[in-house]
C-alpha cells in the first residue's frame, strides 16, 4: 500500500471544495473499501465539524509547528470504518505565521509531506480539503499531493484565479492537475451552453461528470452527514459516486 494524495482546491470560495472533499473521501472508503485519511487544511474547520471532530487537542496546526511530531497523535477516527481525519481549527492561522517568520525552519513547504510520509503505508488515499487561498499550508498541501482536483461553479467568473492556481501546481514537481469538475450544475440552456464552451475552449481538463445542484447538499451539512448517508438517491449523491469512478480510471 502506498498512499495517493489528492488536493481539492480552488482560489474561489463557494464552489463546493469541502462538500467535494468529504464526499470523495467517504465514497472511496465506503463503496471502494479504501483506507482513507482526510486532511482538513482550512482554519474554518468545516470538514472537522462535519465529521464530528470538535475541540481536538491536536490539529494540523501542531503538524506545522512541531518539527518532530508523531502524526499519529493528530489523526482522529471518524464514525466511518476506514476513514480517519487530521482536524483543523483557527490555530492554523497562527501556525502559518509562526512558520513563515521563523528563519531557523528549513523545508517550510515540505512540512505536511514529511508528516504524511509517516503513514503512507497505512492508507490508500489521502484527500486534502484546502481553503480558497494560496498560503503556506496550501503550498504544503500541493507539495504533498500527487493529484489536484479543482471544483468549478459555472458563472461569469468560473475560471478567475485559475492561471495563478495552475502556476502554483506547475511549480510543484510531484503534483499534476487531474482535472476540473463542475459543481452546483443546473440543467438549463445557459449552463449547458457554458459547459460546452468550457469543454471546447478551456486550457484545463474538464471531467465528464458534473455535480448537479440539489438542496440535499446544504441539508446534509446541517445534519453533519456525507451525502450517501443523508440522501443516497439524490442527484448529487449519484454524481459524486460517478465522479469518483471517473477519477479512479484516470
Amino acid at each position: 500500500m502506498s498512499m495517493k494524495v489528492i488536493s481539492i482546491i480552488n482560489l474561489k470560495g463557494g464552489v463546493g471544495k469541502t462538500i467535494s472533499s468529504v464526499n470523495i473521501a467517504h465514497i472511496l472508503s465506503t463503496i471502494h473499501n479504501k483506507k482513507v485519511l482526510i486532511v482538513d487544511n482550512d482554519k474554518q474547520g468545516n470538514t472537522s465539524r462535519l465529521f464530528g471532530v470538535k475541540d481536538a487537542t491536536k490539529s494540523i496546526a501542531d503538524i506545522m509547528v512541531e518539527s518532530c511530531i508523531n502524526v499519529k497523535t493528530v489523526i482522529k477516527p471518524t464514525i466511518y470504518n476506514d476513514l480517519d481525519i487530521i482536524p483543523a481549527n483557527m490555530d492554523l492561522l497562527e501556525a502559518n505565521l509562526a512558520v513563515i517568520t521563523d528563519d531557523e525552519i528549513e523545508g517550510k513547504a515540505s512540512i505536511l509531506k514529511n508528516a504524511l510520509d509517516q503513514v503512507k503505508n497505512e492508507y490508500d488515499y489521502c484527500i486534502i480539503d484546502n481553503p480558497p487561498d494560496i498560503n503556506l499550508s496550501v503550498i504544503n498541501a500541493l507539495v504533498a499531493s500527487n493529484d489536484v482536483l479543482i471544483p468549478i461553479r459555472i458563472d461569469q467568473f468560473a475560471l478567475d484565479g485559475m492561471k495563478d492556481l495552475i502556476e502554483q501546481i506547475n511549480n510543484v514537481e510531484t503534483a499534476r492537475l487531474k482535472g476540473c469538475f463542475i459543481t452546483q450544475f443546473s440543467k438549463n440552456k445557459m449552463n449547458l451552453s457554458k459547459l460546452e464552451e468550457l469543454r471546447k475552449s478551456s486550457n484545463y481538463p474538464i471531467l465528464n461528470t458534473v455535480i448537479r445542484r440539489t438542496v440535499k447538499v446544504e441539508e446534509s451539512t446541517f445534519e453533519n452527514l456525507p451525502l450517501l448517508e443523508f440522501s443516497k438517491r439524490c442527484n448529487a449523491s449519484r454524481d459524486y459516486v460517478a465522479l469518483v469512478e471517473e477519477c479512479l480510471k484516470l
